[in-house]
């Protein structure tokens, strides 16, 4: 995962243009802050957890965590100044590189809440994360391979798309530049991504797969009938594997969906049906409160 310099939101509080460490200093008065976070993902080796308190505009540390595979936070207290403590008015969560020279948050925000008394209530919807609410997602799909002439491969490509009016099939808020959407289907329990798009009324800005017999739909898709990745061969039956829309960091060099997939199902058994495609952010979304 790439991580870059700073998020511009257009709001001064939150705009993170400039950032101060909290200092270990045993002279001044600390305040205790506890996280109480649920349905965090496990990050990679080299990445960490970084909170943040938002005190006069500008971003300050508060600590930096780790998740393990059944989602236990390796810390929720953490010491912080008592002064910033009590002025803070928003806690966002980061992701960042383990071995971090750069003071600030990374663009990488997944969490946040502003403060109301001692406690903020966070979530991804938070204007310095995704800025966006996710909870009325939805969606639908069909299992067809329009870039090819051959009718029986129809159970090899996936498109998002609304088969009985050619209209747009999933329904998603816009996001923030430096968050992407990429639809992905996991074959043979390897995820392989049928693009990655910023508007589900446009087709996507990958067709690695796609057959070269015909044009693709202007929606999100992928024919799965070439330039198999290894391990695999096209074409190949979808029917019962799992179809995810997840939202990427942008850019991004990882090859498997980030933590963020707010639809989800698996493959319907037909071509040419269309299928509901189901939101997943009540169980998938990280959630949570913080306390000062």
């Amino acid at each position: 995962m790439k991580t870059a310099s700073l998020l511009l939101l257009g709001v001064s509080l939150f705009a993170f243009t400039a950032c101060s460490e909290d200092d270990d200093d045993s002279s001044s008065n600390q305040g205790n802050l506890e996280l109480n976070l649920s349905q965090l993902a496990q990050v990679e080796a080299d990445e960490v957890y970084e909170g943040w308190i938002i005190v006069d505009g500008a971003p300050v540390s508060t600590g930096t965590f780790t998740v393990d595979d059944a989602g236990v936070l390796s810390r929720t207290r953490f010491t912080v100044d008592e002064a910033d403590l009590a002025a803070a008015t928003d806690f966002v969560l980061s992701i960042e590189p383990k071995q971090d020279n750069d003071p600030a948050p990374s663009d990488i925000k997944i969490l946040g809440g502003a403060f109301n008394g001692d406690e903020a209530m966070v979530s991804a919807a938070h204007p310095a994360a995704l800025n966006a609410d996710l909870s009325n997602a939805m969606g639908t799909y069909l299992l067809a391979t329009p870039t090819t002439s051959d009718m029986t491969d129809e159970l090899s490509g996936v498109w998002f798309l609304d088969g009985s009016n050619g209209s747009a099939g999933l329904d998603l808020p816009a996001l923030p530049a430096n968050w992407i959407y990429e639809g992905w289907a996991v074959i043979n329990g390897t995820p392989v991504s049928t693009g990655r798009f910023s508007d589900p009324s446009v087709a996507d800005l990958d067709a690695p797969f796609s057959g070269t017999d015909a044009g693709s739909p202007p929606f999100p898709g992928e024919d799965f009938v070439m330039n198999a990745p290894n391990g695999l061969t096209f074409p190949v039956d979808l029917a019962g594997m799992p179809l995810v829309i997840s939202i990427e960091p942008n850019p991004d060099n990882s090859e498997a969906p980030f933590a963020f997939k707010p639809l989800f199902t698996m493959a319907g058994a037909m071509d040419h049906v269309n299928y509901p495609i189901e939101n997943q952010v009540a169980s998938n979304f990280p959630t949570g409160s913080v306390s000062r």
